[in-house]
């Protein structure tokens, strides 16, 4: 059993790797896809049609797929051992898993509005977003490596993560101000 274990641990991690690489890249390809409406034909609808082929590519060869081998992965890993469903950690971590699924599902949405030309969000507002994903990592690999320390101040350790966030973005905010002087 435990080695099992240990083996769905490493591919779980492996493939949560792969899958927030995934994440913050092609976040990175909706900011570059949304500047191009301020550009002039023909370098606007060429950069435009080769940001959708790289977004799709991203997406469907290792995004989506990381997605669903590390949920797999992390499901086997609960199955052999539902203790961990009784952690507060773990309950923390899956609690930040769950807006995570949010969060690919925006992305996910936010893309094909991208690639059918249709922008609700400016590359700032993008540039923003994109930090979600950082602030949700931080969250669940301090909640995996801390465990116990992690439950017994869930709380203050979420609150602080997105405050974090907050600042994150505020900085993000001011350099993105800097740069259009």
């Amino acid at each position: 059993m435990a080695y099992n274990y240990l083996i769905y641990k490493a591919i779980h991690v492996i493939f949560v790797v792969s899958y927030f690489a995934g994440l913050f890249y092609v976040v990175r390809l909706m900011i570059y896809h949304t500047e191009t409406q301020k550009m002039e034909d023909p370098k606007k609808l060429i950069l435009q049609e080769q940001y959708t082929f790289m977004e799709k590519k991203l997406w469907n060869v290792i995004t989506a797929p990381a997605l669903i081998i590390l949920v797999v992965m992390g499901i086997n890993m609960l199955i052999k051992n539902p203790a961990l469903l009784q952690l507060p950690w773990m309950k923390s971590k899956l609690g930040m898993v769950s807006v995570l699924l949010l969060y690919h599902f925006w992305c996910w949405r936010t893309l094909k509005q991208i690639q059918k030309n249709i922008y609700k969000y400016t590359s700032v507002q993008l540039r923003m977003m994109n930090e979600v994903a950082t602030i949700l990592l931080f969250v669940i690999v301090f909640a995996v490596i801390q465990k116990t320390q992690f439950g017994q101040d869930w709380y203050w350790s979420i609150v602080s993560f997105f405050g974090s966030g907050v600042i994150l973005m505020l900085i993000v905010r001011l350099i993105n101000r800097n740069n259009k002087k």
